[in-house]
């Protein structure tokens, strides 16, 4: 996928400006609500139409919410959205992945609204914020039920809490049906294989708190330096890191799915206790590793369930 170095400052507000696409300075209309966000203050009015979602998060809760975005972001190791809702959004534009944005694509979309990642860097925030009005959630990184954080913020963004906050129940609930059915004092792991080799998932990422809140005890946070989503990458001398009563294996895409075919006929993979019981879950890396949100929190629930004797 092609995306679009970002233009200088001037020169991208010279294109909004003849587009007619600069903020308004008057004051909100009485209907608006004011959103505290990680930049300040943010006024919406009603239910925003044209939406753009720069996050796989705010994409996937505002799906929950009934709401189909105009575009979207590339997920993780592919140019198009995550698989798991490549079927809802068929056809969505791309105007970016999470490291870059095509600013003259969000200008194209004509946006009411964009959903933001609570990492957008401030230059990039001054720059979309002239678009339309920009939404970032001022939630830490990493920290307990920080998706549902997010997802509520994203609702009252999108004027449309309720469903949402049905869909939290609903994967709270079935969280702790499959908690009430697990087996006592299982360990669990999450592991993501590269072609560079195995990195070994932090238990405070959205899909390691699932497995925690379903029955496991995730291991491996000694190996994932403070503030990183995973470790470097393992050796196969190194991969008894990985090991657990359970290991959840996510790959990206091919380069991926080869290189563990490569690594589960070594002999370090085999003398994993996991391996040896057949424990070894293989899970899709773009969502348990990528993604966020109620709809991603109900799959990553159909493969804990599909793995539970």
């Amino acid at each position: 996928m092609r995306i679009a170095k970002r233009h200088r400052g001037k020169a991208l507000f010279t294109l909004l400006a003849s587009l007619g696409l600069g903020l308004l300075l008057a004051a909100p209309p009485a209907t608006a609500r004011t959103l505290d966000t990680a930049y300040g203050e943010v006024n919406v009015e009603g239910q925003p139409a044209r939406v753009v979602t720069l996050y796989e998060g705010a994409l996937d809760t505002a799906l929950a919410a009934g709401v189909t975005p105009l575009a979207a972001i590339a997920t993780r190791g592919g140019d198009d959205v995550a698989r798991y809702l490549q079927e809802r959004v068929a056809g969505i534009a791309i105007v970016g992945t999470a490291r870059e944005t095509n600013i003259e694509a969000v200008v194209a979309q004509r946006p009411d609204i964009i959903l933001a990642s609570p990492r957008l860097p401030e230059t990039q925030y001054r720059l979309l914020s002239q678009i339309a009005p920009t939404l970032v959630p001022a939630v830490e990184p990493f920290s307990q039920d920080a998706w549902k954080q997010e997802a509520r913020f994203f609702a009252e963004a999108l004027g449309r809490e309720a469903p949402v906050e049905a869909a939290i129940d609903a994967v709270e609930e079935r969280a702790a049906t499959l908690r009430a059915k697990a087996a006592d004092n299982q360990t669990a792991t999450l592991a993501r294989w590269m072609p560079q080799g195995a990195l070994l998932m932090s238990p405070r990422l959205f899909a390691t708190q699932l497995l925690r809140d379903s029955g496991f005890t995730v291991l491996g946070g000694e190996s994932v330096p403070e503030g990183r989503p995973h470790s470097d990458p393992l050796s196969l001398e190194n991969l008894s890191r990985l090991d657990g009563d359970w290991l959840f294996m996510a790959t990206l895409n091919a380069e991926g799915d080869d290189a563990l075919a490569a690594a589960k006929s070594s002999p370090a993979f085999a003398r994993l206790d996991a391996a040896k019981r057949d424990h070894v879950v293989p899970v899709d890396g773009q969502l348990w590793t990528s993604a966020s949100g109620p709809l991603a929190a109900n799959a990553i629930l159909d493969d804990i369930a599909s793995a539970q004797p």
